[in-house]
Parts: C-alpha cells; sequence; structure tokens
C-alpha cells in the first residue's frame, strides 16, 4: 500500500506512519514544519516534506491520512482531494487497526499520554505484552509507537479532540479527567461529558471502564451521569438520577481518598523517588515504587496498575515495571537535576494540568524559587480558561510567558498572552519572545526552572537547557 500522510509531524499521525512503514508499506508525507520527531521519520526512511506543492505529489497513493489540525485551503489537500483519492482521519485509521484486538484506550482531558505509556511498558515487561500507539514519546521505547504481533493488547490514547475517541471500541478504557476542554468544538462543557459518556458506552460488554472517581460530575459538585446494572460496587456514591447512563462494568481509583475500588495510601518520598501502597479489591501491594517523578504521577500509576492487574499482570511483574518507568518526553521531564539548579520541561497546556505540575514541584522542592516559562497553546482556549490560567500561574514565584502558538486557529481579536498576563496580581511577570527567554531566565537566578506548553516551546527546551548549563559552569 501507498500511504501519504497530511500532517505527519503530528504525535499520532507519527505514530501510524512508523506502523505501516515497519509493516513494510510505501509512507510518504507532508508537515507545515520540521521537528526533532520529522527528523527521526527521514532517518528510519521516512519521505518528508515541507512546503505544500500539489504539482509533487506522488502519482501512486492508495490512501491518505488526514489530521484535523490540516486547514482545508492547504493546496495539496485540495488537489487530492479533486483526483479523488481515498481520505480518512487518522482517528477512523486508528478505529480500524484496533478493530478485532483487545484495545485498551486512555481518554481524558490529562493525564492520559503518561498513563497509557505506562500501561504500554508494564504490558509489554510482563507475559501479556502489547503493541501500543501512543500520544508521546516513551522514554523506556524511545518511540511512540510499539509492535508485538504475538499479543492479542492493543494500548492507545483516545483523543477527545475532534470526537476522535468515538472511533475506538475499545475492551477496557480509562477517563482520566473530564475539565473543560476543546471547547471550540463541543460548545459547552455539558456536550464534552457526553461524548464521554458515549465512548464510555463503546466499551466491550465483557470489558470494563477504570473510572477517576468523581470526573463525571458538574462544576457544582452534582453527579453528571448514573450507572447502570452492571456496576458492582452500589455503594460509592452511584445511586443518583442524572442526565446520562453508564452501562459498562465500572471500577473506580484515586491517589486520594478510600471510596474507590483501587486507591493510593501512605504515599511518601526518598532520594527524589516515591513510594507508595495500593489498596486493590485483592488486597495491599505494599512499598511501590515510582523513580524521578511528579506526585500526580501516582493517580496515573494506581489507574495504569489496575488496568495492568485486570489484564494478568502479576505484581511482581508490575512492581519490576513500575520501578522502571522512565516516563515520557515532555512530561515531567528532567533536563536538569544538579544541587544547585533544576529544570523541568512539561507538556501541560490546560490550568488542571499546569496546576497539578506547579504543586508536584512545589511538594519535591519546597523553599525553592520557581521559574516557570509558559506558551499558551490556541487562541479559544486562551480565552475560555483566561482567569484559570492566571489563577495557577500565581503558584509560581516568576512568571514568563511567551506569545500564544495558534496551532490550527486564526488570531481572535484581543486575545493575546498579555491578556493573561494582566490578570496575574504580581511585579513578577514578564512577556517574552524565545530569545528573550535564554537571556531572562538566567538573569533570575532561579531554583527550578520550568518550561510548560503544548506548542512549538519544545523547540526552546534544548536551548534553553544548554544556556543554564553555561551558566553553572
Amino acid at each position: 500500500m501507498n500511504y501519504y500522510f497530511l500532517g505527519i509531524g503530528g504525535i499520532g499521525m507519527s505514530a501510524l506512519a512508523r506502523y505501516f512503514h515497519r509493516r513494510g508499506d510505501t509512507v510518504r508525507g507532508y508537515d507545515r514544519t520540521p521537528s526533532s520527531l520529522t527528523d527521526q521519520l527521514q532517518t528510519e526512511g521516512i519521505e518528508v516534506h515541507f512546503d505544500d506543492a500539489p504539482d509533487r505529489l506522488p502519482d501512486a497513493i492508495d490512501l491518505v491520512v488526514y489530521t484535523p489540525a490540516v486547514p482545508d485551503d492547504l493546496g495539496e489537500m485540495q488537489a487530492l482531494r479533486q483526483r479523488g483519492v481515498p481520505m480518512k482521519k487518522r482517528s477512523q485509521v486508528l478505529g480500524e487497526l484496533t478493530s478485532g484486538k483487545r484495545c485498551i484506550a486512555v481518554a481524558g482531558s490529562h493525564g492520559k499520554t503518561t498513563t497509557t505509556t505506562l500501561i504500554a511498558h508494564l504490558l509489554a515487561n510482563s507475559s501479556c505484552g502489547c503493541s501500543a500507539f501512543l500520544g508521546g514519546i516513551s522514554k523506556n521505547f524511545g518511540s511512540n509507537i510499539l509492535v508485538n504481533n504475538k499479543s492479542e493488547y492493543v494500548v492507545v490514547e483516545a483523543d477527545e479532540y475532534d470526537r476522535s475517541f468515538l472511533q475506538l471500541h475499545p475492551y477496557m478504557a480509562i477517563i482520566t479527567a473530564t475539565d473543560p476542554d476543546h471547547l471550540d468544538i463541543y460548545g459547552t462543557h455539558e456536550a464534552m461529558m457526553d461524548a464521554y459518556v458515549q465512548f464510555a458506552n463503546q466499551i466491550s460488554p465483557d470489558g470494563r471502564l477504570f473510572l477517576k472517581q468523581g470526573v463525571f460530575h458538574t462544576a457544582d459538585g452534582e453527579p453528571y451521569v448514573e450507572y447502570g446494572p452492571h456496576h458492582d460496587h452500589e455503594h460509592h456514591d452511584h445511586h443518583i438520577s442524572s442526565h446520562e447512563t453508564i452501562h459498562t462494568p465500572i471500577s473506580t481509583y484515586t491517589a486520594r481518598g478510600i471510596e474507590a475500588d483501587y486507591y493510593a495510601i501512605n504515599v511518601r518520598t526518598y532520594n527524589g523517588n516515591i513510594f507508595f501502597d495500593m489498596r486493590t479489591p485483592d488486597g495491599v501491594l505494599y512499598d511501590l515504587e515510582l523513580c524521578g517523578t511528579a506526585l500526580f504521577n501516582v493517580e496515573n500509576a494506581v489507574a495504569a496498575s489496575a488496568v495492568a492487574l485486570s489484564c494478568g499482570v502479576d505484581q511482581y511483574q508490575l512492581r519490576s515495571g513500575l520501578k522502571s518507568f522512565e516516563g515520557v518526553c515532555r512530561r515531567f521531564d528532567y533536563r536538569i537535576r544538579e544541587k544547585e539548579l533544576v529544570y523541568i520541561d512539561d507538556y501541560a497546556h490546560h490550568p488542571a494540568e499546569i496546576r497539578s505540575t506547579i504543586e508536584s514541584v512545589r511538594y519535591l522542592y519546597p523553599d525553592k524559587r520557581v521559574v516557570g516559562i509558559f506558551q499558551p497553546h490556541l487562541y479559544s482556549r486562551t480565552r475560555d480558561l483566561a482567569d484559570q490560567f492566571a489563577e495557577v500561574l500565581q503558584l509560581l514565584d516568576e512568571v514568563v510567558m511567551m506569545p500564544i502558538y495558534p496551532a490550527r486557529e486564526k488570531p481572535i481579536l484581543g486575545v493575546t498572552s498579555s491578556m493573561v498576563l494582566r490578570k496575574i496580581p504580581t511585579m513578577s511577570k514578564y512577556l517574552c519572545t524565545p530569545d528573550q527567554v535564554l537571556e531572562l531566565v538566567p538573569a533570575l537566578c532561579p531554583d527550578v526552572v520550568l518550561t510548560l506548553g503544548a506548542g512549538d516551546i519544545d523547540r526552546l527546551v534544548p536551548r534553553l537547557e544548554a544556556t543554564l548549563r553555561e551558566q553553572m559552569l
């Protein structure tokens, strides 16, 4: 087969491109700008170009795979449509590839990439094995894809943007969070939660939903869904009358609280690593260890462990897998970890994620001065959540903001990074270009540096790391 990818440099698109390439298919693609990911694709033998050139499209194309982030007025998109070449969204192709497999899908407004990658790591290091399509680069695998043709399990990140996750019909699924996001697609928070309910009801009847406790609650704390007769644990506040019904069998999890099926207790740190005990329906697992990670990853680890145990991973494989998990690039990613300076890079781009990341830094490094550099992602998200962004960024000692990364959007009048900065009641705030960041941050003499955002801030990260290391000499 001859595949052509529009937006091949995206994290989900590149995983599919790698899969077909490894299978022996011909894969080519276009992306707007070069990146470390497109560099890797080219190194692996996949042809990638960066100019919109309809006249240079290959003659032989059996299927075009595209992402909603690619604009309709792209010349190549229009030319391919005129040629009548079959075209499918990335989510459709992923849905087809996972059909008939024991698909484990992780959905949620945050936490899904780390949870997906950890599940894949736990299964891969057990007798179960798995294939995986990940939303980030696993440090253990060195890739966003894992192929195991002998295993019936395939682990995928279920993206709620553009309702992509409704293409999946998983065997098991996790919903980590339902905070308001992608309101440019859904319009309201309620419409977004309705889509999550639909996703939950697409799980196989013999499968299971692992649900973070309390995620289906409205802004005023009221339950939004009720649970069908298959739910095992009626005493866990699920006797409710509400808008929607989930019929899938459910297990709940949490890192805080004791009214769930799986939960962490006795969480503690030692030498920068996190230890916790986990209560399960079958008893307590003591002294589980996560190395060099954030406090919020305890919750992701509980969710991933619940799934792994349900797939047949034994407690010894689980314990070993958790301890050996190295994390995901750009997810609480230590770039410098020295006594005099710590630099952590994180993909957090929603206020709830940013709060979790900053709180984890405060937990691990109390009494340290934390300088955070944040690049907002999307004009619409910045507009919709400006007050929440301002509130969480106040948790930093110094706030450095970069201009908004537009991604697929056109500018919105009056929506800028300055709009958010004006809402932050502190004088320790700056608006900078990437080059200005490299000059300013070392001059602030930080103890901990934190880069945050889902845009092209990732291109600043190696430059900032080099600048900070040079200052330490």
